[in-house]
């Protein structure tokens, strides 16, 4: 159903230009035009059509005129297409031919070949007295998934020194120490994050062991330098004060000779 076909009429007088002219199916009106003596009006077959003959009428109600045609409904077989078979393809791999070689045998292609497998056997060195043949041994920097960042690489004691770490458990307290003494405490955020000043007590040179604790323990190292540098320029100015006062005075003996 749904096919288009056109409904075309002529021969109607003048006066059924009056009046609008009707295209009915089986008495149903399916299409309305303006009035014309002759024309024509595009269709579909309605929706539910049985198969058969059926009536297309034109109509104009004000001069009364009717044309009317027998449209037939049939069902069309849609094309049948054939695919040509193609017959399949066989493929057959032989697998290749592995030689068998025995040692100690002796094998004649043309002429006499003797082959002799020899042992061969491999010392491995020995390992001096007191020496671990086991390699090195890596260290990890924290126990489970986090780690732990300090803002300096080294620090004089006065510096200020912030830790920052992440993987702790959401709004977990954080005990920060070195050598087990506290150097500070605060508590994660909700993604596990946490960032405070890390205050020494005493400190020693050397490098400086930070552990963070907050349910896993992550850990971090500075290194602590006693020495500062005003000294070193303080020391340099008295050798130029030294060289001056030096050479003040070799010139006053020479204008004085």
């Amino acid at each position: 159903m749904g096919s288009g076909f056109v409904a075309s009429w002529s021969g109607f007088p003048s006066l059924c230009e009056r009046w609008a002219t009707q295209i009915l199916w089986d008495g149903s009106v399916v299409d309305i035009v303006p009035g014309t003596t002759s024309g024509s009006s595009s269709l579909k077959v309605p929706s539910g059509s049985s198969l058969g003959a059926h009536t297309v009428s034109v109509f104009n109600p004000g001069c009364k005129v009717t044309s009317s045609a027998t449209f037939t409904v049939v069902i069309v077989a849609p094309p049948t297409t054939t695919t040509p078979r193609v017959p399949p393809t066989t493929t057959t791999t032989t697998p290749p031919r592995v030689p068998t070689t025995v040692p100690g045998s002796t094998t004649t292609t043309g002429s006499t070949t003797t082959t002799t497998t020899g042992t061969s056997t491999t010392t491995a060195p020995e390992t001096p007295s007191g020496t671990s043949s086991v390699g090195p041994t890596t260290t990890l920097p924290f126990e489970g998934d986090g780690a732990l960042t300090l803002d300096k690489d080294n620090i004089q004691p006065g510096d200020p020194l912030t830790a920052a770490g992440t993987g702790c458990e959401p709004g977990a307290f954080v005990k920060l120490s070195s050598s087990g003494e506290s150097v500070g405490s605060t508590k994660a955020d909700t993604a596990g994050r946490f960032s405070t000043r890390v205050e020494f007590a005493s400190l020693e040179p050397g490098r400086q062991v930070i552990r963070a604790d907050c349910g896993i323990v992550l850990v971090g190292a500075v290194d602590v330098a006693l020495t500062s540098s005003t000294s070193g320029t303080t020391s340099t100015l008295v050798v130029l004060v030294f060289f001056v006062l030096a050479g003040a005075l070799l010139i006053r003996r020479q204008f004085t000779r």
